[in-house]
C-alpha cells in the first residue's frame, strides 16, 4: 500500500476522498443535485423579451426559479410553452434587486417538458448597468 500512495501522491488520495464525501452525501440527502442551470440572459433598458428554449431533449420540470444579478429588473410576465403545445403564464409581476432570487414556481401538472420560457421585463436603474437573470429549472 505504501508503494501504491508514494506513486499516486497524495493530491490522488484526496480526490479520492472528496469524490466518496461527495457521493456518501448524495445518497444521504436525495434530490440536493436535481436543479439545472437552464441558462441566462443580459436584459436590455427598455423592455425586452427573452427566449430560453429548451427543447424536446430536455429533462421534465417540475418547479422553475430565476435569480437577477448585475441590477435591478422590472418583471412584466413568463410565459412557459409546454411540449405538447399548451401554455401557462406565471405571474411575476414586480421589481427585483440585483442578488434576488424568486420564489419557487411551481408548474401545472408537476413534472413537465417544456418547449421554451418568455420573459418580457425591463432593466430599472440609472446606473449603466443591465440586469441578469439565471434560470433554473427543478427535475
Amino acid at each position: 500500500m505504501k508503494k501504491i500512495m508514494s506513486k499516486l501522491g497524495k493530491g490522488f488520495l484526496a480526490l479520492v476522498i472528496t469524490i466518496t464525501c461527495f457521493a456518501n452525501t448524495a445518497e444521504a440527502a436525495p434530490g440536493i443535485f436535481k436543479w439545472d442551470v437552464i441558462g441566462s440572459k443580459k436584459v436590455d433598458y427598455g423592455v425586452d423579451r427573452d427566449v430560453f428554449y429548451l427543447g424536446p431533449r430536455a429533462p421534465k420540470y417540475a418547479k422553475l426559479q430565476f435569480k437577477v444579478t448585475g441590477a435591478s429588473l422590472n418583471m412584466h410576465k413568463c410565459i412557459v410553452h409546454y411540449m405538447n403545445g399548451s401554455r401557462e403564464e406565471i405571474k411575476l409581476k414586480g421589481n427585483f434587486r440585483a442578488g434576488d432570487v424568486s420564489r419557487v414556481i411551481d408548474l401545472k401538472g408537476g413534472k413537465r417538458k417544456v418547449e421554451k420560457i418568455v420573459f418580457v421585463y425591463d432593466t430599472k436603474n440609472r446606473a449603466k448597468r443591465k440586469a441578469n437573470v439565471l434560470l433554473l429549472g427543478y427535475r
